[in-house]
């Protein structure tokens, strides 16, 4: 038999009747059987889970290695057996309860092989009320490490590892943990593997919520099992992982989610004497990790619990969780006290005199939500115009001190203007169960293109948007534009705006992909020049001697007479003769016609163009079989007709104007 792929790895206890969907939505991938091995290791189940295998081997000739044991009281053995058969390239370990998306192992291998990885973290999907990890799926990553991305917020092993990588480090998962056995297991693979690969794009594993809640979260409950994986969690860490803030990321997952978990799901369920126990426990499990260093990384609740449990504050430690369990149904939002420029949470216990907690456990300054909506951005009559309203949750508008700033990207020049605050009434009344409001969050800017820069024009550059929100002496920068009315467009309007300096190019933008407003100023993104097009070029039908030109100028806005047709002629001797023909700006469309009455123009060959100050577009050539135009000039004979602008050349546009000879005029006709 050829080497598998992928092992499939199925621990699989009284898994009925989920195990039916599980194997065949892995037999059934698009990279096709002959790729696969799938071993099932039935961990002694009393349900059906034998029978069901044994027809599925049926189904499934030559794809099952099944295996049968007795009960090993959870997932470590039989997983561990199924990977001492395992014979792919690649493991991908499945709990019996899930099932795989059709192309999930064919887009997860292609993934490691591509990228040269050894960890593929396929989109996880939550079925039937089963929450799933989010924050590392935001995108995708063809290659990270567990320091740079949120991979180490998802520790369970449904992921496809690099077998090579596992029997390197003879990784197994230990057979004395009833829960969080994945945890040292993943962790030791994340912290040795050569890369990590995530697919966001994809939904790979879909986690079922079983009926009968057995799934193994489920069946084990109480503190003692997480205090048993949760030590060997940090000593891993502590011997692996150097001080600083690789070891802080790492630290955070665990000081936050498992925390939490243990305190919320257990602690408050047990009696007072265990209780005090494992309060005593936790907190010299955790001690090692916890320093001041870390607090930056944390919210204010979770610095608050730590400090709760380091000094074993039992009772305040209920009250807290009781009160984050309020706050999540309620849907409510904690009041914040605003003091010398910083914000503080009035989370139990703030400036209770008994407990003396430091005020940095309910600081929540650098976390409070900053909202913003644009509900105005153009460009107008030489200005920017913006208007929208910007507030920090929680934090009433008074004392407002929003102002805005344009910033230069490259050499971070900036110019800091002031903006009109407005009112906004009924702000806020319709989130927080109307707790808070916010009446005069509005702004209002007019920022003058040729004035900006201290009375000068702004300079070439892109110039980013931002305001600078403040309120009771709280400040924080924020890019606009990412959130804005319904009606406010981001695509890319170019603007030519009159200073005093000249002509400037001024194109309002969002970018990508956040969709933040920037100014790009003298064509850095976007130039003129593709707003500028030719369609055609011909005589005036019905008019003797005058020429139309048709096309279409897409700039929003330009100043009156500054495009035009022109038309130059030389005399030979170095002295040119130039005539320009004002395009007039469409009220509706951009498509424009300009006409020339070429009667006008003096005798001599005649080229032309389009032209906005310095962007030039040459006019379309004249059909060489075009008909002469004729006409009378004080009684006298004229003629218009193309020629080649060079002998030989007719790809530029060329009109001679001349006298009609009349010697020539009458010997031609004798001759006809």
């Amino acid at each position: 038999m050829a080497t598998p792929t992928v092992s499939v790895i199925i621990a699989a206890y009284n898994a009925m009747p989920y195990l039916t969907r599980c194997i065949s939505s892995v037999a059934e991938q698009s990279i096709g059987q002959r790729e696969l091995e799938i071993v099932v290791v039935d961990d002694g189940s009393t349900d059906g889970t034998a029978t069901e295998l044994e027809r599925l081997t049926r189904v499934y000739p030559g794809l099952l290695d099944v295996v049968r044991q007795e009960n090993s009281g959870g997932p470590s053995a039989p997983r561990n057996v199924g990977l001492d058969r395992a014979q792919g390239r690649f493991v991908f370990f499945l709990d019996a309860d899930d099932y795989l998306g059709p192309e999930a192992l064919e887009r997860m291998v292609a993934a490691a092989e591509k990228n040269n990885t050894d960890v593929v973290l396929g989109k996880v999907v939550g079925v039937g009320g089963r929450g799933a990890p989010v924050t590392m799926f935001r995108r995708n990553r063809a290659r990270t490490d567990v320091f740079s991305s949120r991979a180490y917020w998802t520790l369970n092993p449904m992921k496809l590892f690099r077998r090579d990588l596992l029997e390197r480090h003879r990784l197994r998962f230990p057979t004395d943990l009833s829960i969080g056995e994945d945890q040292p297991f993943v962790a030791a693979a994340y912290l040795n593997a050569a890369g990590i690969s995530i697919l966001a794009d994809y939904d790979c594993l879909f986690w079922v919520h079983r009926d009968d809640d057995g799934n193994i979260t489920k069946r084990t409950s109480g503190s003692e099992p997480r205090l048993r994986f949760l030590p060997r969690m940090v000593d891993l860490i502590l011997e692996n992982v150097p001080p600083g803030p690789g070891r802080d990321h790492l630290a955070h997952r665990h000081l936050t989610v498992d925390v939490l978990e243990l305190l919320r799901d257990h602690l408050v369920l047990e009696p007072r004497e265990i209780q005090q126990k494992t309060l005593a426990r936790l907190a010299e499990t955790i001690a090692p990790l916890c320093h001041e260093g870390l607090r930056e990384q944390l919210s204010a609740m979770a610095w608050l619990r730590l400090h709760l449990i380091r000094n074993e504050m039992l009772d305040e430690v209920l009250e807290l969780v009781r009160f984050e369990q309020e706050l999540k149904r309620t849907g409510g939002a904690t009041p914040v006290a605003v003091e010398d420029g910083r914000a503080y949470a009035r989370y139990p216990y703030f400036r209770d005199p008994e407990r003396a907690i430091p005020d940095e456990c309910y600081d929540v300054t650098d976390q409070l939500s900053l909202r913003h909506q644009v509900t105005r951005a153009e460009m107008r009559d030489g200005a920017l115009h913006l208007a929208g309203h910007a507030y920090f949750h929680r934090v009433a508008t008074h004392d407002v001190t929003t102002e805005l700033i344009l910033r230069e990207r490259e050499s971070g020049a900036e110019c800091r203007l002031p903006v009109t605050h407005t009112a906004t009434p009924g702000l806020g009344a319709d989130e927080d169960l109307g707790e808070y409001t916010y009446d005069k969050a509005g702004f209002d800017a007019t920022v003058d293109i040729a004035t900006a820069a201290e009375g000068k024009a702004l300079g070439n550059g892109l110039w980013d948007i931002w305001l600078v929100v403040g309120a009771q002496g709280l400040s924080r920068e924020v890019r606009i534009g990412s959130k804005r009315a319904a009606d406010v467009s981001g695509k890319a309007a170019t603007h030519i705006v009159d200073t005093a300096e000249g002509l400037q190019t001024v194109t309002l933008y969002t970018t990508k992909p956040h969709g933040n407003f920037t100014l790009d100023i003298g064509e850095n993104k976007h130039e003129v020049l593709p707003h500028l097009e030719l369609d055609a070029i011909g005589w005036k039908g019905g008019i003797a001697a005058e020429l139309v030109v048709t096309g279409r100028c897409t700039l929003d806005s330009y100043p009156d007479g500054t495009l035009t047709v022109r038309l130059t002629t030389s005399d030979g001797a170095g002295s040119e003769t130039t005539v320009d023909f004002p395009v007039t700006q469409p009220a509706n469309g951009d498509t424009f016609t300009v006409d020339v009455p070429v009667s006008s123009l003096s005798a001599g060959v005649w080229g032309g163009e389009l032209r906005l100050a310095g962007w030039t577009v040459p006019l379309l050539p004249l059909p060489q079989d075009l008909a002469p135009a004729k006409w009378r000039r004080r009684g006298l004979p004229w003629y218009a007709k193309p020629v080649p602008a060079v002998p030989g050349d007719d790809e530029l546009f060329a009109l001679q104007v001349a006298k009609t000879d009349l010697v020539k005029a009458m010997v031609g006709r004798m001759k006809s």
